[in-house]
């Protein structure tokens, strides 16, 4: 049985990691084997990379290698990141940066991102900004 995830990562940590940022480095395999991430914020991750000029294929592998744990979005997740806004649009988060927070929340798991803004937000969860 795998033990439950230690984290939930933002696509900001995923992209922190694929462009080797140092904030990111201190994350260790063994930490990134527990984590898990949204397919929205895989998405997100694909798409920044593209519009950055990787070849598609390339960077959709790149983005799944990191975590070996990826959850779909649910309709419960999708009403939840939906209802976020009320908490969050003052922060201006994105609809993938509430689908992480909602993963976040719905498994009662810590959540990891280099978002500085996020430092503000009281959801009932760990959030740590990765520096």
């Amino acid at each position: 049985m795998k033990e439950p995830a230690i984290a939930v990562l933002d696509a900001s940590v995923l992209l922190a990691l694929l462009l080797g940022e140092s904030r990111a480095m201190k994350l260790t395999d063994e930490f990134l084997e527990l984590a898990v991430v949204s397919t929205v914020n895989l998405a997100e991750v694909q798409s920044k990379l593209v519009k950055n000029g990787y070849d598609p294929e390339h960077a959709w592998e790149d983005a799944n290698d990191l975590v070996p744990v990826q959850k779909l979005f649910t309709s419960e997740q999708a009403k939840m990141a939906g209802t976020l806004i009320a908490k969050t649009e003052k922060y201006c988060l994105s609809l993938g940066d509430r689908a992480c927070l909602a993963l976040a929340i719905s498994l009662k798991a810590p959540v990891y991102t280099t978002e500085q803004n996020w430092r503000n937000l009281d959801l009932g969860i760990p959030i740590h900004v990765l520096r």
